[in-house]
């Protein structure tokens, strides 16, 4: 008799570490895509240049974009953007270029992650090409210049007229 009462306990302790690792396991991808909705932890979204082509032209409003950069604990990087800022028309795709140095003696991979303020703003600013894309390989003392191209939706709301893209570098490990 106790052994039959045993069965459903020990059927769902064994059950619980599956779930525990199943629903570990699908972290990742669904906090990719809340990032991707919600715009939170840099995540603006990739549209590609034909999309941005169809975007209408908003002459008539002027958005300010600023540039700001930052190297994760002082790493052996200089990064820097070449225009602190840009005045553009929403629905136009703009180009500006990051400009990083290795001061190391040793070739060391970096990664960059993106950051857009005021957070309303995310969801409106659009990259077509970004370095932060992908790892960036470097080779020792190697200095390079690195596009970030991005249209801004012309359905960004009236009262966001200032938006902020802040880069913070990452020397990536084990490399």
């Amino acid at each position: 008799m106790e052994r039959h009462s045993l069965r459903p306990l020990l059927m769902k302790l064994f059950a619980i570490p599956i779930l525990m690792f199943g629903f570990g396991y699908l972290m990742v991808p669904l906090y990719n895509v809340f990032c991707e909705v919600t715009g939170l932890n840099g995540k603006t979204g990739r549209l590609s240049a034909a999309e941005a082509s169809l975007l209408q032209e908003d002459l008539s409003r002027l958005v300010k974009i600023q540039f700001v950069t930052s190297v994760n604990q002082d790493g052996p990087w200089d990064f820097r953007p070449a225009e602190t800022s840009m005045m553009v028309h929403p629905g136009k795709p703009y180009t500006t270029k990051f400009y990083a140095y290795n001061r190391m003696d040793k070739t060391l991979v970096s990664q960059s992650i993106p950051s857009v303020a005021p957070i309303q703003a995310t969801r409106y600013f659009k990259k077509t090409e970004c370095f932060c894309f992908i790892e960036q390989k470097f080779n020792a003392s190697e200095a390079r210049e690195m596009p970030v191209t991005f249209v801004i939706n012309p359905q960004l709301p009236e009262d966001v007229d200032t938006i902020i893209l802040s880069y913070t570098l990452f020397t990536k490990t084990g490399t």
